[in-house]
């Protein structure tokens, strides 16, 4: 499924300073509460990159996921709004049944079109709309799940000269959706949980001159 508002963006917001990379996008599924939380807690205040989290929840109920983490990290935390302003060190929180989109001027919207490989919000649907809005500067990054979802996205992530890191078997309490975008052939890392926060450090801090 295509997505709806994804124009190709030739002119990405300007770059944050200090980092290599603006955007982290972490998509995670079935067991992605721990694993996120694991990630997160290892990312330092003054991580120079926004993070955005999408995990596949029950719709029809109110998250609770903000509040938990904001109990084990010490970044600052919201949930995602309609027309937030993506800023370094700042992780947003997708909500249940809304697909979270990356605008090319550097602020997010919510919508309520159709669900997308089961699920709304769809880790594609973010992928893929980073990617026109980031381009090179954008890392996406799969977590635990089931299901497919964020494949088609990781590869728009690629095309468009990002990065791609997905959380290995042996670490993934469910390797359904890791699996199918290792598939792929263009995901660049496959890493333990354990490694995931520090690779993200190394990458985002790196000068790319």
């Amino acid at each position: 499924m295509p997505l709806a508002n994804a124009n190709q963006n030739n002119n990405p917001p300007p770059a944050f300073a200090n980092t290599a990379f603006d955007v982290v996008a972490i998509a995670a599924s079935a067991g992605g509460l721990k694993a996120v939380s694991h990630v997160l807690s290892y990312l330092p205040t003054d991580f120079p990159a926004a993070v955005l989290i999408l995990q596949h929840l029950e719709r029809s109920h109110p998250s609770q996921m903000v509040n938990i983490l904001r109990r084990r990290i010490s970044l600052s935390i919201k949930q995602a709004e309609e027309g937030d302003k993506l800023r370094p060190g700042q992780v947003y929180i997708a909500q249940p049944n809304y697909h979270l989109l990356v605008n090319s001027d550097g602020t997010l919207s919510l919508t309520q079109s159709p669900i997308v490989n089961f699920v709304r919000p769809s880790a594609d649907l973010l992928f893929e709309s980073l990617a026109n809005s980031y381009q090179n500067r954008a890392i996406a990054v799969v977590l635990t799940g089931t299901g497919k979802d964020g494949t088609k996205g990781v590869e728009a992530i690629a095309q468009r000269g990002g990065m791609v890191i997905s959380q290995d078997q042996e670490t993934s309490q469910h390797f359904g959706m890791p699996s199918s975008a290792i598939k792929t052939g263009i995901v660049d890392l496959i890493l333990p949980l354990s490694k995931i926060a520090e690779t993200l450090i190394q990458f985002v801090q790196e000068d790319r001159g």
